[in-house]
């Protein structure tokens, strides 16, 4: 796994203090997915969490800037044998900056009068929202351990992309659908911006055992 190479102890860089601060943005990316799908999704709205989850994103994109200046210091002293490693560590804290952006425009919506929370679906939409939430945990549980299993990865992936295969479906559906647009464009935005979440979460994790590798399909971070 990369952030083995950022132990300390031999043969280790001593930069285990990025492990931490990594998984620590990860959690504050799930603290504001949830805060912003409970605006959405229920009626209690944008404005019991909106300062939430706007300090969240600005906690997470500073605590991002400042990993990536460390790393970019840490390849000028040490010199340009780890650059793979830094690269895929640079592109993983990426990932979890733009799953931060992502919840917040979750929440952009709900601050714009949108609701989801009468929508004949809204049970079977919460309880997808819990099983994402998890998502999150899992992730940073890989992330946690240096002797993940393959299969633990290879067992997240493979339900992740079912997860995604999913979400493009709805959205095909949404967009065809005859239901009023005032329904379904809502709709079809929330599930864009789940699955770019779910995506880079894939990302995250897929990031940590392949440090260095091309994009695959549904691991864009926009």
């Amino acid at each position: 796994m990369v952030f083995a190479f950022f132990r300390g102890g031999s043969g280790g860089s001593g930069l285990d203090h990025i492990l931490t601060k990594a998984i620590g943005m990860l959690a504050d990316a799930r603290h504001s997915f949830d805060l912003a799908t409970l605006a959405l999704l229920t009626d209690a709205g944008s404005g019991p969490v909106a300062d939430d989850v706007h300090a969240t994103d600005d906690r997470i994109n500073m605590a991002e800037q400042e990993l990536r200046s460390e790393l970019v210091v840490h390849v000028a002293v040490q010199g340009s044998g780890d650059i793979g490693t830094v690269l895929g560590v640079t592109l993983m804290l990426k990932k979890i900056e733009r799953i931060g952006d992502q919840a917040k425009n979750i929440l952009d919506l709900a601050e714009n009068g949108v609701t989801l929370a009468g929508n004949p679906e809204i049970d079977a939409m919460l309880a997808e929202r819990q099983m994402l939430s998890e998502l999150f945990a899992e992730a940073a549980a890989i992330l946690a351990d240096a002797d993940t299993p393959e299969t633990t990865v290879a067992d997240f992936s493979e339900r992740v992309d079912a997860i995604l295969a999913g979400f493009q479906v709805k959205m095909n559906g949404y967009m065809s659908s005859d239901r009023p647009g005032r329904e379904v464009v809502p709709l079809a935005i929330y599930y864009r911006y789940l699955r770019r979440i779910v995506a880079n979460l894939l990302g995250v994790v897929r990031n940590s055992v392949e440090p260095v590798q091309s994009e695959r399909v549904g691991d864009a971070d926009d």
